[in-house]
Parts: C-alpha cells; structure tokens; sequence
C-alpha cells in the first residue's frame, strides 16, 4: 500500500471510530426527533445533545446552565446557577478504546505503519475539535480544550495497544521497556515482571467479580428496575434512550461495585453512602438502574470484602511456584508489595474515572472515593497475595528411601 492509501486509509479508520461514537446516541435521538417531535424542534438540538454525551463519555467536563423559565419551574435555590457536569460515562470511553484497538491493528498491516499512525491521530483530533466545537452554546458549553485531547488520548492508548498487538504476533523486535529489563539483575527482573503481572491480574479479577454481583444485582431486583421505568411514562423511543445512557454508565457502575467489594464503597450525593456495612441514601434521581442498589443494611454485608482477599490469594498461590525459582523468602515481600501498589494504583484510577458531578447540589458528589479505594486495595492485596507467595512455598516432604534388598 503507497503513502497516498495509507494517509487516506488511516484517515478513514479515524473518521470511522468517531462518527460510530457520536452515532450511538445520535440516532435514537434523531428518531426521537422525527417521531415524537414531529421535526418542530431544530434538530441542531439533539445533535449537540449527542456530541456532549460522546464528550462526557471521554471525561470532558460541560457546563450546563437551564434556561430562566426552566430554572424558575423547578423551584429550589440556585437553579439558574452554571453547573459544571464532570462525570464521565465510561462506555463511551470503552467503545472508542476498542475500536482503536482495532484501527490500530489494521493500521499496523500496511508498509507505511508510523505514517498512518500519525495520519489517524491528527485526523482524529481535527475531528474532536470540531464535533466540539460545533456543541459550544450558552446553555451547554464543553471545553474545547479537552474535548479535542481527552478523545484523542483514548483513541491514541487504543491505537498503541494495536500495533503492539500486530507487532508482538509478527514478532517485531523487543519493546524499550523489554530490553531495560533484559539490562536488570535476575531478581529485579523478577520481582519487575511478578509484580506488574501479578497487580494486573489482582486488579483484572476484582472487577470480573464486580461485573458478575453487578449483573446479579440487575437481575435480582428486576421488579424494581421495571417499576421506575413505568414510573417515567415514557414512549417506547424514550425508554430505549434511557437504556441507552444507563448502557453508557454501566462501566462506571461496574466500578463502583468493585469499589463496595474492596470496603469504601461509593455515594451518590453528598452526605450519602454506599457500603458493605450500610447503605445510607438520600434523594436519589428516578433512574430505573439504580433501582439495584441495595436497601438500608446488609446483614452478609461483609462478605464481598472477601472478593479482593481471595483474589490477592490466588494470584500470590499462582505466581509465586514461579517467583520462587529466582528469588529468596524475603525477596517475596517484595513482590507482595509490588502486587498491591500495582492493584491499587489501577483500582485507583479506574474509581477516579468513574466518579464526578453528576448534576448541581447533592449530587456533585457521584461515585467512589479513590484515595480510599487505592488505600483498601493495597492493604488487603498486600496481605493476601503475600500469604499466597508463602502459601505456594510448602512442598511435600520427600519420600522416605526403600531399604535396599
């Protein structure tokens, strides 16, 4: 493939991966708009609406300010105040990650790979730039700032991933970070390796976890999550975009389970808290998701801090046959603690993503704490998986020789 194909191949995958972003919520809301609003209102509306969904999706904050009639019908005090919307709905993030993956991949199979990289960035950022230019209004404002490179940032980790990918399956040259460890002692190396291996996959099973009580959850109070959908009294268009944005948080929620595994638990609103212990709530908006909360204290409550524990367990039992080959006993304390600042660090992160301002009032305080999470974590990843590394060192007691005959 020449240089000419590959810019307009590359540019094409760039293009691709945001406009099925911006479709997502872009089409139900166009037939919301030919349907139920019969085309009266400018369809400009629910194209911005799309656009700043697809951008809070990539954690850009917008600033929504309701009109003078709007805020005097609500009612409460400094309704008419701008509001700074921050929380980001990680499925958006999700869908353009792998749809990165993807383009990189392909990307990486023509002759002019670093070209067609470039090419598929900078397409991807002129396109972000200018989706979000096209929402800035006063009533809904995002940040033109971020809403060009937040985009572009998960868009660019996604690409990386694919030529990574290709490059590892054709077996392309060892990385920069491969052959700094190949400079490294034995037991730095190993210690290295164990830890990031073991943190990844510590972390990697928490939020497995969390995903299978999430969808426990969903289904276990089924009756009532269809309750608040009766409750909304909306058409079929309008139930479908409501299950398409909670769709969208489904990961943040994903999150916020594992954090109620690991002990801090979450809020949704201020004053509020979501816990293994209790669960304390306010006021909480009619969102049929939310109906699978759990309801005031439960009394195995406890239970699911068990989840990090057993996980930190299996990963030190797992690895640690193989750590011990290189390193001493003491050596392995070192790889407990490498494994729980790995585990926490991304338990961390993936709490702060989660969480934001979800609205004015109470509810600028949205989701799990991640200081605490990474806190939790690291403890109790800490102390199992270190019980698992010695745990794994106990081999059975040599058999006893036959006398000779």
């Amino acid at each position: 493939m020449n240089r000419q194909l590959t810019v307009l191949f590359a540019a094409f995958e760039a293009i691709l991966v945001a406009a099925i972003g911006i479709a997502v919520p872009l089409v139900p809301l166009t037939l919301l708009w030919g349907i139920q609003y019969g085309l009266v209102i400018d369809w400009t509306v629910f194209w911005r609406a799309a656009v700043d969904l697809w951008l809070l999706g990539h954690g850009v904050d917008v600033t929504m300010t309701l009109d003078p009639s709007t805020a005097l019908l609500l009612g409460f005090p400094g309704a008419s105040a701008p509001v700074t919307l921050t929380i980001a709905a990680l499925g958006f993030a999700m869908l353009t990650l792998l749809l990165g993956i993807r383009a990189g991949r392909r990307v990486a199979e023509t002759r002019h790979r670093l070209l067609g990289l470039i090419v598929s960035l900078s397409t991807f950022a002129l396109v972000s730039f200018g989706v979000t230019f096209s929402a800035l209004h006063p009533l809904a404002r995002p940040s033109l700032v971020q809403g060009t490179l937040l985009p572009t940032l998960v868009f660019a980790i996604g690409v990386v991933i694919g030529v990574r990918r290709t490059r590892t399956l054709r077996r392309d040259p060892a990385t920069p970070v491969r052959d700094w460890l190949g400079d490294r002692s034995i037991t730095t190396r190993t210690v290295l390796t164990t830890a990031l291996r073991g943190g990844a996959a510590a972390a990697a099973g928490v939020m497995l976890l969390a995903a299978i009580v999430t969808a426990g959850a969903i289904a276990f109070s089924y009756a009532r999550i269809i309750t608040l959908y009766e409750s909304l009294h909306t058409e079929v268009l309008g139930g479908v975009a409501v299950t398409l944005g909670e769709l969208a948080f489904l990961p943040n929620v994903v999150v916020w389970t594992a954090s109620w595994l690991v002990g801090p638990g979450f809020a949704l609103g201020t004053g509020s808290a979501v816990s293994p212990l209790a669960t304390q709530l306010g006021p909480i908006p009619a969102i049929p998701l939310l109906g699978a909360l759990p309801q005031g204290g439960l009394a195995l409550g406890f239970v699911g801090l068990l989840v990090p524990i057993v996980v930190g367990f299996l990963v030190g039992a797992i690895l640690g046959p193989g750590a011990r080959r290189d390193l001493e006993r003491r050596e392995l304390v070192l790889v407990a603690l490498g494994i729980a600042v790995v585990g926490a660090v991304i338990l961390g992160l993936l709490a702060w993503a989660s969480g934001g301002a979800a609205g004015p009032g109470r509810l600028a305080d949205v989701g799990p704490n991640p200081w605490a999470v990474g806190a939790w974590a690291a403890v109790e990843l800490f102390i199992s998986s270190l019980i698992g590394l010695f745990a794994s060192l106990r081999r059975p007691a040599p058999e006893a020789r036959r006398p000779q005959r």
